[in-house]
């Protein structure tokens, strides 16, 4: 699929689960650091909690100790205000504490937590600018928390428009939306890029990919997509089951 859309690799594939002992060194630094507890809550404990987007508020209750035979490892927060600037929704702020509470990097059944996978997994490749959907947004200050804790640079982040279907969900696997088209991927390109506030002129309609790739490239200006936040996308982008 991505080589089809003419997408070029800059070094080898990494796998996550190769990153596994870098994982834990960062856990086990937390926990060092007295930033990190075992949590015996279940779902069910958290039920009557408020919710916000990243799940139910932690409430604190295993911040002075549990019993529980099975443990998740959470991080402790505060209510000192988590500030980034996006590059593209702007100025970003989150009391963690109160906003989100304590959370999960290592779960019960012993998987690592997507917060912390993804930020030790930044810092090991030295990714310097995150660039991602804005349905990640929340995201952003656990793992700027994480960062701050472990002594990583935090990236600059642009969280742009999430494209969305007629009936305003978010184009996803788990939403059971269509893959998009293998074929026909010049047009495919570009309704992407006029998506993204970049219409490529009629003169490349049938150039070569990496001709358009390379007008896209010059062309690229981030404030197109400033304080946007979801659109629309033809739905004819998408191919039918087994097509």
């Amino acid at each position: 699929m991505l080589d089809g859309y003419g997408f070029e690799w800059d070094g080898p594939v990494c796998y996550q689960s190769e990153s596994r002992p870098h994982h834990d060194a960062a856990i086990a630094r937390l926990v060092e650091l007295g930033a990190a507890y075992p949590c015996g809550c279940s779902r069910r404990d958290l039920e009557q909690e408020p919710v916000t987007e990243l799940g139910p508020i932690y409430p604190g209750t295993c911040r002075a100790g549990t019993r529980a035979r099975t443990t998740a490892l959470r991080v402790r927060t505060d209510n000192r205000p988590t500030i980034f600037t996006d590059i593209v929704q702007g100025e970003q702020r989150c009391a963690l504490e109160s906003e989100s509470g304590d959370f999960v990097v290592l779960r019960k059944d012993g998987l690592v937590a997507y917060q912390l996978a993804v930020v030790v997994d930044d810092y090991l490749q030295g990714v310097t600018e995150v660039v991602r959907g804005i349905d990640l947004m929340h995201s952003t200050p656990r793992q700027i928390w994480l960062q701050q804790l472990l002594d990583y640079p935090t990236p600059g982040y642009a969280h742009i428009p999430v494209a969305t279907g007629s009936d305003g969900q978010k184009l996803s696997k788990s939403q059971g939306a269509l893959p998009v088209r293998l074929e026909a991927a010049t047009t495919t390109l570009f309704d992407a890029l006029d998506f993204l506030g970049l219409p490529p002129p009629g003169s490349l309609e049938n150039a070569p990919l990496d001709s358009i790739w390379a007008w896209a490239t010059n062309a690229w200006d981030v404030r197109r997509l400033q304080g946007r936040t979801q659109d629309s996308v033809a739905e004819n982008l998408y191919q039918a089951p087994n097509s």
